[in-house]
């Protein structure tokens, strides 16, 4: 009787022993797996646009500020930088600029655009005074959708 209690006893730990041991199956691996590849196959492509259009109104928001320092630039200098001094006029005093008063941009440089890729700055512009282009995502010229060229006549009253 005491070999048949100890038999049990032993059987019992054992039985629970394997309970705490047991795992997922493959199968119930790869359904979850596949579950979270339908769902980032779903909501993944909007989170990349949002990003995108993120991008685009950044770039927007930046030429009206470079727009609104050449405005001061002009108050005080009298002119707009020509297109050899670019918006580097705007954080650094060029030669010939009798009242510069700047900077008129913080951080003390001129910022890549969100892409990280140089504006492009023209003085006399083509629709203006000057003209200010971001080549968008490709970073190239012209362009549709959100690899559209941004400049300051598509950035002043978009949304």
């Amino acid at each position: 009787m005491k070999q048949a209690r100890i038999s049990g006893m032993a059987r019992h730990a054992h039985a629970r022993r394997h309970d705490l041991q047991r795992g997922f199956t493959l199968v119930e691996m790869l359904v979850v797996i596949a579950i979270i590849g339908m769902i980032m196959g779903l909501i993944g492509p909007r989170v990349l646009n949002y990003l995108s259009e993120s991008r685009v109104k950044a770039a927007r928001i930046q030429i009206q500020s470079f727009s609104s320092a050449l405005d001061l630039f002009y108050l005080d200098a009298g002119r707009y930088p020509s297109t050899a001094e670019g918006l580097a006029a705007l954080v650094r005093p060029t030669s010939g600029v009798a009242g510069w008063a700047g900077p008129y941009l913080r951080g003390g440089g001129v910022p890549n655009d969100p892409w990280n890729n140089p504006y492009v700055y023209r003085s006399p512009g083509v629709h203006g005074p000057f003209d200010i282009v971001s080549y968008g995502a490709d970073g190239q010229e012209g362009g549709t959708d959100l690899a559209a060229d941004i400049t300051t006549t598509t950035s002043i009253g978009a949304k």
